[in-house]
């Protein structure tokens, strides 16, 4: 994906357009996760939008539940909706710091000739 350790280090415009591409990826990820959860709070758990917006951006973000489920499937949904997000936080994490951990390992490794 990146230069291999025997190449040289890739010019700053090539590191920034990795960093935007990267950012864009957990973006979208991040935005269809979010979707999701507002859908998925509206039509199972029965909130309305602005509370199942409240209630995902929360639990998405790691902060946790704002909102008091009633019904047995929208509880479901939320312990699941809750597992996926912390994979998708970490997940992207991951996406958001990949190029600079490359280049940060890259520069260290870089084998002189």
């Amino acid at each position: 994906m990146y230069e291999h350790k025997t190449q040289k280090l890739a010019p700053k415009p090539v590191y920034y357009r990795r960093l935007l591409k990267n950012f864009m990826l957990a973006s979208s990820i991040l935005f269809f996760s979010l979707a999701i959860g507002i859908f998925g709070y509206h039509y199972i758990a029965n909130a309305n939008w602005i509370d199942s917006l409240h209630n995902a951006s929360m639990i998405l973000s790691g902060m946790g539940p704002v909102i008091e489920i009633k019904s047995t499937s929208g509880k479901f949904f939320s312990s699941f909706y809750a597992l996926f997000s912390g994979i998708v936080f970490i997940t992207n994490i991951g996406i958001i710091l990949a190029p600079a951990i490359h280049r940060l390992f890259h520069k260290l490794h870089i084998e002189e000739k």
